[in-house]
C-alpha cells in the first residue's frame, strides 16, 4: 500500500541521514565517539518516553528486558559511533547494510521463508552491486579496526530488526530498549574516554539523530517490519548505502566514483526485482 511505502521510505532516509549526522559530528571535532552514542540514546529514550506517557495517559510500568533486542541495538549504537572516526558516510552505510542483508537473508533460509526465484535474483543482483562498490582501490580507504566495528554494528541491527518483526507494541518495546541500552552506552564511554569532547552543536546533533532520526524512525521502522517478509525488510535496507553516498557528496563532499554509480544501479535494480513480486 501507498502508506507502507512512504513510512518504508522515511526510515531509510533517517538511518541514511544517521550516517551523515555521526560522521559530520565526528570529523568537525564537534563530539567524540562515545559521547555522540550515548547521548543519542539518552535523547531517543527521552523522546520515547515522553511519546509513550502522552499516548498512554500515565506513567509506564518498567518492561522485562528484551535481551536479545537490547544487546543488538547495543551493539549496534557503539560499532557504529566508533566505526564513523574513520569511515565516510556513504562507505559505512554500505558496510553495515550489506552486513544486514547478508545475517538477515541467511535467518530467511533457515526460518523455513520459501523464497522466490525472483527474490533469489534480486538478491543477487543487490549483492553484486555491494561487490562492485565494496572492491577497494585508492579512492576507498578501509581501516580495520572500523571496518570490524561496522561489521559488528551491521550484526547488531540484524538481530534488532529481526526481533522487530515479533514486537506488538513498537512504541512501548523501543523506549525501554533505549533505556535499557544506555548504562551500556556509558560504560563504553568511560572505559574508552581520553578527555571528554563535547560542543553544544555536537550536542544538538546527537539530539537530532537521537530523538528524530533514531527514536521515531525505530518505531517506525518496528511498525513496517511485521508487515514485510524478512527478505524484503533486508533488501530494502539496501537502499541505504545509496541515499548516504548522495546525501554524503552533498553535504560532506564525499566523492561518488564511476563505479559506485554502477554499483547504486544495481542494487536498486536488485530491491525492485526482489520486492515486486509477492512470494510464491
Amino acid at each position: 500500500t501507498l502508506p507502507l511505502i512512504l513510512f518504508t521510505a522515511l526510515t531509510l532516509i533517517a538511518f541514511a541521514a544517521n550516517s551523515l549526522i555521526n560522521r559530520g559530528a565526528l570529523i568537525h571535532e564537534l563530539i567524540g565517539p562515545g559521547e555522540f552514542a550515548t547521548l543519542r540514546v539518552i535523547f531517543g529514550g527521552m523522546t520515547l518516553f515522553f511519546l509513550l506517557v502522552w499516548r498512554n495517559k500515565h506513567i509506564p510500568k518498567p518492561q522485562p528486558i528484551q535481551i536479545k533486542g537490547a544487546v543488538g541495538l547495543a551493539t549496534y549504537m557503539i560499532g557504529f559511533s566508533y566505526a564513523y572516526m574513520s569511515l565516510n558516510a556513504g562507505l559505512g552505510a554500505l558496510i553495515l547494510f550489506g552486513t544486514v542483508q547478508v545475517v538477515m537473508f541467511v535467518a530467511a533460509a533457515f526460518s523455513g521463508e520459501r523464497l522466490s526465484i525472483h527474490r533469489w535474483f534480486g538478491s543477487i543482483v543487490a549483492l553484486v552491486g555491494l561487490f562492485v562498490l565494496f572492491w577497494p582501490d585508492k579512492n576507498i580507504n578501509l581501516p580495520l579496526d572500523s571496518l570490524g566495528l561496522m561489521l559488528l554494528a551491521g550484526w547488531g541491527w540484524a538481530v534488532y530488526s529481526l526481533e522487530g518483526r515479533k514486537v506488538i507494541d513498537p512504541l512501548l518495546t523501543t523506549t525501554w530498549n533505549f533505556i535499557y541500552v544506555f548504562p551500556v552506552t556509558l560504560l563504553v564511554l568511560l572505559i574508552t574516554v581520553d578527555g571528554l569532547v563535547v560542543t553544544v552543536h555536537g550536542v544538538f546533533l546527537a539530539f537530532i539523530s537521537g530523538a528524530v532520526m533514531s527514536g521515531l524512525g525505530y518505531v517506525l521502522w518496528y511498525w513496517v517490519l511485521p508487515q514485510l517478509d524478512v527478505t524484503i525488510g533486508a533488501l530494502s535496507q539496501l537502499l541505504v548505502p545509496v541515499i548516504a553516498l548522495v546525501l554524503g557528496s552533498i553535504f560532506l563532499q564525499e566523492i561518488i566514483t564511476q563505479r559506485a554509480t554502477i554499483a547504486a544501479i544495481l542494487i536498486v535494480g536488485g530491491v525492485a526485482v526482489g520486492s515486486a513480486y509477492k512470494r510464491q
